[in-house]
């Protein structure tokens, strides 16, 4: 076995200052609303939560799960080294455990390949990278540095907390890799801010600043709450948590508007299959319209990306695997489910349109005399989003309604208009027409909950179909 030698709390890297890391494969662009390429392409962080899949899978299994997941655009897969369900005690599938004693200076690492908790750890990770595919890589769950609830046991203090955080950042300094801290848990004492951001540091002084790093909060908060640690996160993440109403997910544009700004990202949305607020005797299970929503309400209120997941998935849910909150499938079931092959459509309408240049355009949705209707609420909110330009605007029309857009916030003397179908990614043609301040529209499908997108562009632009994939 390995042991650490004890880190110097002395670091020559600042916290927030990057400029000299050298390489950065992704960082912020230059307006700081997106997260872009080395070279200023923009990266669309289209991610997938499978917490569990460092601890729980077979070397067989992680290359199904990435194999599908790549196929259906995901960039990022969002998983836990240290793992919640018991992720210290249980050994994964080959018998391994991630530490020795569970002491953070002493991650039990053997000499040779695939004989130890880490080694599958880089057989994911180098699996992840052929299929193009990055890890949001969350060094622990929350419950190893603040027992709010879970299984723990609690291991970290600050001083632990830096030597394993320099640790795995040096491990995985060049891997493709977005660091995530934090782990479902918010800091609540001066201590567990201290904690946070001595793991922080750690990371920062193992990897050189190479990689993008932001904390995941829990469930109706951002790390954007917690100013203590704002120094270090370079793009804000929320979860705006389990609920398919709009209002938890208005925060997101909240998110765009704070100052300084950053690129903010939903990182834990509502899963397919889940309890919905925790309630299934009450509320249900979610369905994959329930997901959708969120997908464009963020993207729609300035989000530089969206999470997708699915209750069965996250957990890795299998036959003889306790269940936790009342999963529908198996995990090899779940990667089937809809939601996840419909989550792309997002990203290639976005991208089928100048994506470093969205704004958010609430303000293109005229409200109706019945305003709960249109602009909507609960689970039925219109949103809007246009280009800086003003040459094209979409509306994110979550049901089947007719409804006023403000066309005048549109150049062009014609525009065009299309419906693109978030179900499935096509977009049918409705015409062209001559601009006027306002104009009527109705859903192809007037009445029923199915959602639609109204794309409205300059027609001078020669705009190619919404989705299409440039």
């Amino acid at each position: 076995m390995k042991t650490l030698l004890a880190a110097s709390l002395c670091s020559t890297l600042l916290l927030g200052s990057l400029a000299a890391a050298p390489d950065r494969p992704l960082r912020v662009s230059d307006d700081g609303r997106t997260l872009v390429e080395a070279d200023g392409r923009p990266f669309f962080y289209q991610g997938d939560t499978a917490w569990e899949l460092f601890h729980a899978s077979t070397r067989e299994d992680a290359v199904l799960y990435l194999r599908d997941r790549a196929a259906k655009g995901f960039t990022v897969i969002q998983t836990v080294a240290l793992g919640e369900i018991d992720g210290l005690n249980r050994p994964n599938p080959y018998g391994f455990r991630p530490l020795v004693d569970n002491d953070p200076t002493r991650p039990a690492v053997k000499d040779g390949p695939d004989n130890d908790y880490w080694d599958h750890v880089d057989f994911v990770i180098t699996e992840a990278e052929k299929l193009g595919l990055r890890i949001g890589f969350l060094p622990t769950w929350g419950d190893k540095w603040q027992l709010r609830w879970g299984l723990g046991p609690v291991v970290f203090n600050k001083e632990n907390a830096r030597t394993y955080g320099e640790w795995i950042g040096r491990r995985y300094k060049d891997r493709a890799v977005i660091w995530i801290m934090g782990g479902d848990r918010n800091p609540e004492t001066p201590g567990e801010i201290d904690l946070l951001n001595a793991m922080s540091e750690g990371v920062r002084a193992g990897d050189g600043g190479r990689n993008l790093m932001t904390f995941h909060p829990m469930g109706g908060t951002g790390s954007s709450d917690f100013p203590q640690i704002n120094h270090w996160v370079e793009f804000h993440a929320r979860q705006n948590g389990h609920t398919p109403e709009y209002k938890e997910f208005g925060k997101t544009l909240d998110d765009y508007n704070r100052k300084p700004v950053k690129p903010v990202i939903d990182i834990e949305p509502i899963y397919e299959d889940h309890p919905i607020s925790f309630k299934p005797d009450e509320l249900g299970h979610s369905v994959t319209a329930d997901v959708r929503r969120p997908l464009y309400w963020n993207l729609f209120n300035g989000a530089a990306g969206n999470t997708y997941g699915h209750h069965s998935i996250w957990q890795w849910y299998d036959i003889g695997r306790d269940p936790i909150n009342r999963p529908l499938m198996t995990w090899r079931q779940a990667i089937h489910q809809p939601g996840s092959a419909q989550m792309q459509h997002g990203r290639w309408l976005l991208l089928s349109r100048d994506f470093l240049n969205r704004v958010p355009a609430p303000e293109l949705v005229l409200a109706d005399e019945v305003t709960t209707s249109v602009p909507g609420t609960g689970r039925y909110r219109f949103s809007g989003l246009r280009d800086s330009d003003r040459s094209w605007a979409m509306i994110y029309v979550p049901t089947g309604r007719s409804f006023t857009v403000d066309t005048s916030q549109v150049t062009g003397d014609v525009l065009r208009a299309w419906w693109f179908n978030p179900r499935d990614g096509s977009a049918a043609l409705i015409g062209e027409f001559v601009r006027q301040p306002k104009m009527r529209f109705g859903t192809p499908t007037p009445g029923e909950a199915l959602d639609w997108v109204l794309v409205i562009d300059d027609a001078s632009k020669g705009y190619p179909a919404p989705g299409t994939r440039l």
